[in-house]
């Protein structure tokens, strides 16, 4: 790992594991019904200060995107293997979160599936791919990125469950007692 790597365009930069993961994951977008996206996007319910922390948190997002893919993979590192497999464990993480969002009805919290380990399986599964592809780089200014990147956004995180919330009342909230926000932790 390197503070800072040198950045340059190339093939082998760490935008081929980014790609491969914008691709799963539009095509799941682009095939759920449009009820199940805009339900996935909807942001209403959020305070200004929600909105902006987690606008600076896609700040810090955009740098490490930025530097993934201006970095090249480190592919003769144990920490290319470690964060190889931690970005396929995202992976298969991410497109079962999703298929179990989708299969849920509108009127009814998601609570099947990853969704009994952890209230927000899609957003940890996103970490671990992000951190997976920090490792594959070896950069550890793209990890602090991506750190500050979740502190930030975890307000939005706070935004979606007090939504949740009203929207769902004492099934969330009890859901909300027996589930942990982060899998194991939080």
């Amino acid at each position: 790992m390197e503070l800072f790597p040198a950045l340059k365009i190339g093939w082998l930069n760490g935008w081929i594991l980014l790609a491969f993961e914008f691709l799963i994951q539009g095509t799941l977008l682009l095939v759920f019904p449009k009820p199940v996206v805009a339900r996935l996007f909807d942001r209403s319910g959020w305070s200004t200060k929600q909105r902006l922390f987690t606008i600076l948190g896609k700040v810090f997002s955009l740098a490490c995107l930025i530097l993934i893919i201006l970095t090249p993979l480190q592919i003769n590192t144990n920490t290319f293997i470690i964060g190889l497999v931690l970005y396929l464990v995202g992976i298969a993480g991410l497109v079962t979160a999703m298929l179990n969002f989708k299969a849920t009805l509108p009127d009814q919290p998601v609570t099947a599936g990853l969704y009994q380990i952890s209230r927000h399986p899609q957003i940890v599964s996103l970490f671990v791919i992000f951190l997976g592809v920090c490792l594959a780089i070896g950069s550890w200014v793209a990890l602090l990125s991506l750190l500050l990147s979740r502190v930030f956004q975890h307000f939005g995180i706070l935004a979606e469950e007090e939504v949740c919330l009203k929207q769902y009342g004492e099934s969330y909230s009890t859901y909300m007692k027996r589930i942990p926000r982060y899998f194991l932790f939080l």
